[in-house]
């Protein structure tokens, strides 16, 4: 935990320190402009220096603070000429009205990027609200199993994507899916609704898991259908597929093309349920092979955990992977959610928070003997924001 906080107040102060270098840096420049100027001939012109500090504070400054800015480094500039005595030149007057220029066109600059900022903040606001809408908040406890789920978006720039994860109660047991919809935006949010209302119902009717996978390939193909054609170059789905029957330690697992999930036991050691054949990811459309699921055990005690891309191909500064095998083998956690509490700590360090792509994980866990019930959100959090 000293570790991961000290990386966490490390990035914080890293951060800190670049917003305070770019809020001095227009002032910097004109005491820049200042100093060349006396130490010049009055023939070589310093309006370089002056002109680029309200080009640098017109992304990052208010309306106001960059106004400042400019009308300070037009009347140093005014200023400066007089004192040498050639504001009447011909030069002189041309670099004045060219700074005057360039502080005019830097408000121009600071009302573009604050629309943009606006637009773009409007746009994520309605892709979080969608995404919100649509994928589902497990239960903290499901047919006697322990639920925890999170879904964190990369950046704060970027559009919720297509990473998405639902638990189902059935007849059958205990049914979920871990999923990633290549794309990102609004039209991946339109894809994570229909493979989850697809599941929801696929869930409850289909006598197998193979079935359960088949359902959701057919909708696919209708969504593609209806679209008038769907690409399958753009429009795949990968995804896990598991099941719990009731009364049993038994755990059925169909993967298609997505990443291999695990199992953690309670004395720490670990399992990678790599599939037995390796299957096409859904919604390709290649004439895929019938569905074959996997059968593992998962005892009490032990927890199953999926996850998309955005974990197992996070890297650091010099690109190396994260691997969550290596990384949670040997490792005990009380239950679900302190493992994904974990988990998600140990990537960010991982990367120094540079991650570039979403992350869903989901987990569940049968509890031992006496194990107490906790209570489990899911969260939407953009990494940069803490």
């Amino acid at each position: 935990m000293g570790k991961r906080d000290g990386g966490r107040r490390r990035s914080a102060a890293g951060n800190a320190r670049s917003r305070r270098f770019v809020r001095v840096l227009p002032a910097l420049m004109i005491c820049a402009g200042v100093v060349f100027d006396l130490v010049t001939p009055p023939e070589v012109t310093a309006v370089p220096f002056f002109a680029a500090a309200p080009l640098i504070a017109a992304p990052f400054f208010s309306p106001a603070g960059t106004v400042r800015v400019g009308v300070v480094a037009v009347l140093l500039v005014l200023a400066i000429r007089i004192s040498d005595g050639v504001l009447a030149k011909v030069v002189p007057v041309t670099d004045l009205l060219t700074l005057v220029t360039v502080a005019a066109l830097s408000l121009v600059i600071n009302s573009v990027v604050r629309r943009g900022n606006e637009q773009l903040a409007s746009a994520r606001v309605i892709a979080e609200t969608a995404m919100r809408a649509v994928l589902p908040t497990p239960d903290d406890r499901i047919g006697g199993l322990l639920v925890a789920a999170r879904y964190e978006a990369a950046q704060a720039d970027e559009f919720v994507g297509g990473d998405l994860f639902a638990v189902a109660d059935t007849p059958h047991g205990v049914r979920l899916v871990v999923g990633d919809v290549r794309g990102k935006g609004l039209d991946a949010v339109g894809a994570v609704a229909v493979v989850i209302g697809a599941f929801r119902e696929a869930a409850e009717q289909e006598m197998s898991l193979e079935g359960v996978a088949q359902r959701l390939e057919r909708a696919l193909a209708r969504e593609g259908s209806r679209r008038g054609g769907f690409d399958s170059m753009e429009g795949f789905v990968t995804a896990v597929l598991a099941e719990i029957p009731v009364g049993s330690d038994v755990l059925r697992v169909v993967n298609r093309g997505h990443p291999e999930p695990l199992v953690l036991h309670a004395d720490g050691a670990l399992e990678v349920l790599a599939p037995t054949v390796p299957a096409l990811p859904l919604g390709m459309g290649l004439g895929a092979r019938p569905d074959r699921s996997d059968e593992w055990t998962l005892p009490a005690g032990a927890m199953f955990l999926a996850f998309t891309d955005g974990l197992s191909e996070a890297r650091d500064a010099k690109g190396v992977f994260y691997d969550p095998a290596a990384r949670l083998s040997g490792r005990l956690f009380p239950g679900p959610e302190e493992l994904l509490s974990a988990l998600t700590d140990d990537v960010r360090l991982h990367t120094g928070g540079r991650s570039t792509d979403d992350l869903a994980l989901l987990a569940i866990g049968r509890p031992a003997r006496g194990q107490q019930e906790r209570r489990t959100t899911v969260k939407i959090v953009r990494r940069d924001s803490e």
